[in-house]
């Protein structure tokens, strides 16, 4: 047996995959090697080089291997990999927390560092509802606002309070309905380019369901212009606008979660910045360390951050043993540092220029719902769930890794893939969406 065919039959019988059974579960594919952009697999037989159209779950934006935070790393693990953060810090850390602020929007100046996307939603919830109890407190009143109102179609993270305000019905978690936080959804936002009525329309729905529950709500939360998980979907910023002017009208929360958005990947550096508004508090994650560690963080303004140090608890009632990882705060602060140089606005124009003129035809395609492409996202929906394991094959053997989910088939790829690297990704997705519809039509037939 091989070394790849041993370490397949131990993963098979011995790793639990993500949204993956252990029985009956779609073969794995051994990573051997990756760089730049691509990724070498072997699949116990045969070697395959790929070009990452996921990017590793749209973080490692800057490719495998990349020298600068290769280096950042090497530099911070020989002098220490990890302290803990209460009652110490340490220069990367602070380096991390300044590259934040440098590009975050004014006055969003207040950093709390956390572990992972979900994490860092859990606490953007948490310390919505704590702005609510020191405000109470204030007043000398008694707390009613703990609730949260989110979007249809929304997807957040898969921790307790994340997937309470993921979409109750279409999304992930419809299980744990008994279990979780009951929140409160608005309907999903019309498309990206929709008009003056749809817009409307959904406002005075939006309108209805928060001004009936305007005493219970301490905040709203979004995903600003582009719910990934939920379908890629790009929405309107004009109701993006209303529900920033609903917050501050009714003193609530506006929680961005950015942690899918920011960093460049929708055409801005946050995609907040398409309606023009700026959030009570923002969540990064996934690309802002490059795809290296795992790390995110939530932002807030010092003012709303003093509100809390100020109310009951004294604190955010959050600590996370790896908080501030030197490691993955180093690396933070060399990939915000390339972010910050400003080029991921030309690789984010050309990935959108390249993947519209390749998949726009496949609309005229019966069988494909829509052809979305937007920023640094291109996504083919199609009228039947995708298979899963044909299309992973279809899609190796085309020299492309990707992952579909429910009936897209979809790539948001490393900022730095070549015009000829998204040429042969297009392809790849061609050929899925094409075998995925050849087998339903012979299926039905």
């Amino acid at each position: 047996m091989s070394p790849e065919q041993h370490l397949l039959e131990y993963d098979r019988r011995h790793v639990w995959h993500p949204y993956a059974p252990t029985v009956g579960a779609d073969p794995m594919l051994a990573v051997t090697a990756a760089d730049g952009a691509r990724l070498q697999l072997h699949d116990g037989e045969h070697r395959y080089e790929v070009i990452d159209g996921m990017a590793s779950w749209w973080c490692q934006i800057h490719g495998y291997r990349n020298p600068v935070l290769d280096e950042a790393v090497s530099r911070q693990s020989s002098q220490f990999s990890h302290v803990m953060f209460g009652g110490l810090t340490h220069q990367a850390a602070v380096d991390a927390v300044k590259a934040l602020v440098d590009l975050a929007p004014e006055p969003l100046d207040r950093v709390f560092l956390a572990d992972s996307g979900s994490v860092g939603v859990e606490v953007s919830l948490k310390l919505a509802r704590q702005v609510q109890i020191a405000r109470t407190a204030a007043r000398g009143g008694t707390l009613t606002r703990t609730r949260i109102a989110a979007l249809r179609g929304a997807y957040h993270g898969d921790t307790l309070g994340a997937m309470s305000v993921c979409d109750p019905v279409g999304g992930m978690h419809a299980m744990f309905s008994d279990s979780i936080p009951q929140q409160l959804f608005l309907p999903r936002p019309p498309s990206f380019d929709a008009d003056d009525d749809a817009v409307e329309t959904w406002c005075d729905q939006a309108n209805e369901i928060i001004d009936a529950h305007r005493d219970e709500l301490a905040g709203i939360i979004v995903e600003p212009i582009l719910q990934g998980a939920g379908g890629m979907w790009p929405w309107s910023p004009a109701c993006l606008k209303h529900l920033r002017q609903r917050a501050d009208d009714l003193d609530l929360v506006l929680i961005a979660d950015e942690v899918a958005t920011g960093f460049g990947r929708t055409g801005k550096l946050f995609a907040c910045e398409w309606a023009d508004i700026v959030p009570d508090i923002m969540v990064v994650g996934k690309s802002m360390t490059g795809g290296y560690m795992t790390q995110s963080a939530v932002l807030c303004s010092d003012e709303l951050a003093t509100e809390v140090s100020r109310g009951p608890g004294g604190s955010l009632m959050h600590g996370p043993t790896f908080m501030g990882n030197p490691l993955a705060s180093a690396v933070t602060a060399a990939s915000l540092g390339i972010v910050a140089q400003g080029g991921w606005q030309d690789d984010v124009a050309r990935i959108n220029e390249v993947m519209s003129r390749e998949l726009t035809p496949l609309r005229d395609l019966d069988g494909v719902i829509d052809v979305r492409v937007f920023g640094a996202i291109a996504a083919v929906q199609v009228d039947s769930p995708i298979v899963m394991r044909r299309a992973t094959r279809t899609a190796v053997e085309n020299r492309v890794w990707l992952r579909p989910f429910r009936d897209l088939v979809y790539a948001m790829p490393p900022y730095i893939c070549t015009e000829d690297d998204l040429v042969v990704m297009a392809a790849g997705m061609r050929a899925v969406v094409t075998d995925q519809l050849t087998h339903t039509s012979l299926e039905e037939s």
